[in-house]
């Protein structure tokens, strides 16, 4: 009988870890739908720009103005903090002085017409960057996100640029992303992120986290060229999926931003 009992409780434990278990997911998958407002705002606009006639403004125009309400409205609703849109202006700058870069050079192109283009790049491209900082603005504060054994500010700010430098310097050096990407899984190996889902928190290995969120930034970036948010040389006379290397790109990107923001985070809890 105290056999049959306990197996009967055992099922009733499995179940309820189970139960608790999805339900944290789902609300873990909420939280970061909510923090993804923008990007989806973004992804959106790029495919009804593309499939629906517009009137009036060529459509890079239209987005970019899709991008400015979208960022008043986030933070006039309260949906973003005054602090966070002063961060998503300044990837704004460094996303666009990035782009022009990589047209001029020929990484890319933006083959429509627009008003607001500055040196054949227009300017809604900047927003692309932006959306990722917002990203991560909103997860840090829904998710509470808190960092374990970080490194150094010394450390943490020349490698950041050292990693942003190289988008341009290797087109008349060499390429050291390889090294720069085991440099990070040295300097973070032993770094961590927390985060509370429900009241309970988890914790996650830095460079894991790098990885996931690069990776889904590059089924991103096939979406986004899919619907002519911009175009590859391979991708001018039709689109095919974008190299699985360019996962390495949006990974050290990923690495700046995050970068770029845990400091900004940690300065602003000093002050």
């Amino acid at each position: 009988m105290n056999v049959i009992v306990q197996k009967v409780r055992q099922k009733k434990t499995f179940k309820t870890q189970i139960t608790s278990a999805f339900t944290q997911l789902v609300r873990f998958g909420w939280e970061q739908a909510l923090s993804c407002v923008f990007p989806v705002v973004i992804f959106a606009s790029l495919a009804i720009t593309q499939l629906l006639p517009l009137p009036f403004l060529a459509r890079y125009d239209w987005l970019l103005l899709i991008c400015l309400t979208m960022q008043w409205w986030m933070v006039r609703s309260g949906l973003e903090t005054k602090d966070e849109l002063k961060v998503i202006t300044l990837f704004h700058m460094i996303g666009l002085t990035l782009e022009i870069f990589k047209v001029h050079m020929g990484s890319w192109s933006y083959p429509e017409e627009g008003f607001f283009k500055i040196f054949e790049v227009p300017l809604y491209s900047g927003f692309m960057y932006a959306s990722v900082a917002s990203y991560l603005c909103q997860a840090w504060r829904r998710l509470n996100v808190e960092l374990e054994r970080w490194p150094s500010f010394f450390i943490v700010v020349p490698l950041a640029s050292a990693i942003y430098l190289n988008f341009f310097t290797h087109h008349y050096w060499i390429d050291v992303r390889w090294w720069l990407s085991a440099l990070v899984l040295m300097v973070f190996w032993k770094s961590a992120v927390t985060y509370e889902v429900n009241r309970t928190r988890y914790r996650m290995p830095i460079a894991l986290s790098f990885v996931l969120i690069g990776f889904f930034i590059w089924i991103a970036e096939n979406i986004a060229t899919f619907f002519g948010a911009w175009k590859y040389p391979n991708q001018t006379d039709a689109w095919s999926l974008v190299h699985l290397g360019k996962v390495s790109s949006w990974l050290l990107l990923v690495i700046v931003s995050f970068l770029i923001v845990a400091t900004l985070k940690l300065v602003k809890r000093k002050i």
